[in-house]
């Protein structure tokens, strides 16, 4: 039986999902999707970029990714409204519950797209499109926003199709239709064609797509090594990745933060290395793992980027011991330049072992530390993250908690703003 699937697409989902909420909750009159607009982190946090925008703005070149300050420039009376995270993962919840309707086999790709293996389906739901019109109306019907379906025998033709014409519609890019509707777009068009890939292939005299599908393999693996090989597969529509219902596990986990100012000086450097250790290790013991390797990345005033890791004699969850080593890696690492943003990264993972290796000059009691760490967790988890908190943040300006997505983003007073 030939394979089916489908990639789903939320038309630009934030801006979508606060349009919608604006207009059937708070009684907004006005439809951001309608308007030049879009979803802006705060610039006085320093997350100052666009994280989605609406058609119209399209017009004025706005690109999701790019600093507020530059989509001003490009369009002064830009309307940008702050993100809501817990909004969106309200959406994101039940659009998935609406897919999950139509096929047991549903992999969520990201906040806002999802692949469903469709294969089989035919004799419940009617041909590729028929189905693909069905679930596209009732996510529009029901929840109010509009999505894009891609339809192809991968994961990789069906993701490219559901970037045709937007919004609101269901593409096929079956492989004999490769030729005519994917070969002849920008090669930065291609999945896993970066802005640095694209600059390569540029120089290389392929532009289009259908160049890539038809140059020298050899040739690509000279210039990109693996990644050539992964490219070209794709701009021939190979892709051999299966739906995947459930995610794989983590190689790793980390957090990093944005600091709402310039840090000079190591004792507050450590004071936020310290918000992410409780995060970090908080995620670490939440999936019952500990990790071997510990990274420490700096991102200075003039957004260079650094970083340095350790491999540990021990693989931890400890807060206190990933800071420990964490603020070690700092000290190597920081030559005083003031610091933008800051991250912790672990890998390497194991499956939770209550026991390490000796050492006689270590007096450090890691089983009271460990319950400690446990004993936060639960009451966190009950109560709230703030509702245990170290005494070093009382009074300071660095959440206690810090990395993913910030305070700020999770909620928005709507009170404060002008909802006409």
């Amino acid at each position: 039986m030939e394979k089916i699937v489908f990639h789903i697409d939320v038309n630009s989902a934030f801006l979508s999902w606060e349009a919608v909420y604006r207009i059937h909750h708070l009684g907004c009159r006005t439809d951001l999707r309608q308007e030049v607009a879009a979803v802006g982190g705060d610039m006085a946090m320093r997350h100052g970029i666009i994280l989605a925008k609406s058609i119209p703005a399209k017009r004025y070149h706005i690109q999701t990714g790019e600093s507020i300050m530059e989509a001003r420039q490009k369009c002064p009376f830009l309307e940008l409204v702050p993100p809501n995270y817990s909004l969106y993962e309200r959406c994101s919840a039940a659009f998935m519950e609406i897919l999950r309707q139509y096929s047991p086999c549903v992999e969520q790709y990201s906040i806002d797209e999802a692949f469903m293996d469709m294969t089989g389906t035919e004799r419940l739901f009617g041909d590729p499109v028929s189905a693909a019109n069905r679930i596209r109306e009732q996510i529009r019907d029901e929840l109010g926003f509009t999505v894009n379906v891609g339809i192809s025998e991968n994961k990789l033709l069906a993701k490219m199709a559901s970037d045709f014409r937007k919004p609101d519609r269901v593409h096929t890019l079956w492989k004999h239709e490769i030729e005519s509707k994917m070969w002849p777009l920008p090669v930065s068009s291609l999945f896993f064609a970066g802005r640095a890939t694209s600059k390569k292939l540029y120089q290389l005299g392929i532009h289009t797509i259908g160049d890539l599908a038809h140059t020298d393999p050899a040739l690509l693996q000279h210039h990109l090594k693996k990644h050539g090989q992964v490219i070209y597969d794709f701009a021939n529509g190979r892709d051999i990745s299966v739906v995947q219902p459930q995610s794989p596990a983590n190689k790793g986990y980390g957090n990093s933060t944005t600091i709402a100012f310039d840090v000079s000086d190591a004792s507050t450097a450590k004071l936020v290395l310290l918000a992410l250790a409780e995060t970090v290790g908080a995620r670490l013991r939440a999936a019952n793992v500990q990790a071997e390797v510990i990274a420490v990345g700096i991102k200075t005033f003039d957004l260079r980027y650094k970083s340095h890791q350790i491999t540990l004699h021990n693989a931890t969850s400890i807060t206190n011991e990933i800071h420990h080593h964490a603020c070690r890696l700092f000290d190597e690492l920081w030559d005083g330049t003031p610091i933008r943003h800051l991250g912790i990264h672990t890998s390497r993972l194991q499956d939770r072992i209550d026991m390490r290796q000796l050492d006689m000059f270590d007096v450090t009691d890691y089983e009271k530390l460990a319950k400690m760490d446990r004993t936060v967790d639960q009451i966190r988890a009950r109560y709230g993250k703030d509702s245990v908190k170290r005494a070093v943040f009382l009074g300071s300006r660095i959440d206690h908690m810090s990395g993913g997505i910030s305070r700020e983003k999770r909620t928005v007073d709507y009170t404060k703003l002008d909802l006409s």
